[in-house]
């Protein structure tokens, strides 16, 4: 039996009241997070910043010994690996999802919409698949969630569909996705600490994503018949020439068929970036100056000589001295996601502060030793124990970084298969990371989201969705910790190690 070291649970910093009082920051952020979203309504990802500064320093003051320590955690925290791989999604989604936007593609897809006769009620529908199959394609579920919220969420408004309920589709889909794909984070660290595999795991958790995903779609075709609206007057969306945005098609291929090779994430981003960029210009889709653009003084030299630099004058757009700025979907698309960088970088370090103060131990020992006590049970804990860790962590491969050894302990000590333990492990945290109101992929969409009123006249700030408001509406990530559950309960898709041997882990 393999049972967890003490360097595996030694707290590096001691906390008056003992390990659990480690997760004072964190658990302070939640309150927070509750109040500001929940009961105020309040869905600003720089107030959710400032609740994580004041929980980092209220936890300071529960420190034992020298507080260098403690900050010494934080900084730790700050540059952990995890955190900087969803912040690169986020930014070269953001940028790539703003180009295809100027370029016209939610007119493209109100178009098509119209033309194929789908209309308000299925569009949910519609989009959970086609979130799902991008998701699964780039291998991120942050990067489709940003995608989606500021391409396809503006068409269905138009169309009449239900905000909540189209960002909760959007959000299954991402769902799907980061649990699905072989060149997901979350699959490589669920195969890889439970010493599985990927493409064993992959193919031993169809069963259960497919089984979820099924009951989703039917959920969101009953959702939207009855949840439907009116379509909105959106003025030039949708108008006689906005058929040829989708175009942009071509990039988002480019950009899966990339990923799927094997190329890194940034690589197949870049690529669709740049295509996407050369049919806006090609086309006539949007000038350079859409896509990146220095707001000069009409004062400056450079500005009164553009008419003899023409390439540079693609790029520089005079305007009165007091207007100065950069723009363009380049700045924007990566401007927009700043608040939530410093809100995740803030967020890991709380929960750095919590796993090496020991509150982790100290929650998950509890778990092992007293609830885990036959097969069905120590199941049943991974998924609750899952699912407990990424309520305090919103990044979903931070939270099972967190929690893998647990599960590795625990499963090995009922002689459940790595191939079983990857997919409990993988499943929930990748669900539930979409789910709660600060969850990552959530608050990804949403900051996509805050800036459409920027982008259409007709898209109001009554149509913007709150974060506390969607999680009943994530339909694939509910049912798919359901079905773990009941596979927990049940034994459906159980295995043991006997069963079937793992096969070298690749793509690490």
């Amino acid at each position: 039996m393999t049972e967890l070291t003490d360097d595996d649970v030694a707290p590096d910093v001691r906390f008056r009241g003992g390990r659990l009082a480690s997760a004072i920051p964190i658990a302070f952020f939640i309150v927070w997070a509750i109040v500001q979203s929940g009961l105020l309504g309040i869905g600003d990802t720089t107030g959710l910043v400032a609740g994580m500064l004041v929980g980092l320093v209220v936890g300071m003051f529960f420190v034992k010994g020298p507080w260098k320590e403690y900050a010494d955690v934080v900084f730790d925290g700050m540059t952990e690996r995890v955190a900087a791989t969803a912040i690169v999604a986020w930014l070269w989604a953001g940028m790539f999802a703003e180009t295809i936007q100027v370029g016209g593609f939610v007119d493209g897809l109100v178009w098509a919409a119209d033309a194929l006769s789908v209309g308000a009620s299925l569009f949910p529908a519609i989009t959970f698949l086609l979130a799902a199959l991008l998701a699964t394609g780039i291998g991120t579920g942050y990067g489709t969630a940003i995608a989606f919220t500021a391409l396809v969420f503006p068409a269905g408004v138009a169309l009449g569909s239900n905000p909540i309920l189209l960002f909760g589709a959007i959000l299954s889909g991402a769902v799907f996705g980061d649990n699905l794909a072989p060149v997901s984070d979350t699959t490589i660290v669920s195969a890889v600490t439970q010493d599985a595999d990927i493409g064993g795991v992959v193919a031993s958790r169809l069963k259960y994503a497919l089984v979820a995903a099924a009951f989703a779609f039917v959920a969101y075709l009953v959702a939207g018949q009855a949840m439907a609206g009116q379509a909105v007057d959106a003025g030039t969306v949708g108008g006689d020439a906005s058929a040829l945005g989708l175009v942009h098609l071509v990039s988002i291929g480019i950009v899966i068929v990339t990923a799927v090779s094997g190329r890194h994430i940034i690589e197949a981003v870049s690529w669709g970036l740049v295509s996407s960029a050369i049919l806006n210009v090609s086309l006539g889709l949007a000038a350079p100056s859409a896509m990146l653009a220095f707001q000069a003084s009409r004062e400056s030299d450079l500005a009164m000589s553009i008419d003899a630099l023409p390439v540079v004058g693609a790029f520089v757009v005079p305007v009165d001295p007091g207007n100065t700025a950069v723009a363009g979907s380049i700045y924007t698309g990566a401007a927009g996601f700043f608040p939530l960088i410093v809100l995740v970088l803030l967020i890991v370090a709380g929960a750095q502060v919590m796993q090496r103060g020991g509150g982790f131990a100290a929650i998950l020992e509890f778990l092992l030793e007293r609830v885990a006590t036959s097969v069905r049970r120590a199941e049943t804990t991974m998924v609750l124990g899952t699912a407990l860790v990424n309520a305090m962590i919103t990044i979903n491969t931070a939270a099972e970084i967190a929690i893998a050894p647990y599960i590795r302990t625990l499963g090995r000590r009922f002689n459940i298969n790595g191939y079983r333990r990857a997919n409990i492990l993988d499943a929930n945290t990748s669900a539930l990371g979409y789910i709660f109101p600060w969850g990552g992929g959530l608050l990804a969409g949403y900051s996509a989201m805050q800036r459409l009123p920027e982008q259409y006249e007709w898209f109001t700030q009554a149509m913007l969705v709150n974060p506390a408001s969607v999680w009943p509406y994530v339909f694939h990530g509910w049912f798919l910790v359901g079905v773990f559950l009941l596979a927990a309960w049940t034994g459906y898709g159980r295995e043991y190690v006997p069963d079937r041997v793992s096969g070298e882990v690749s793509r690490v």
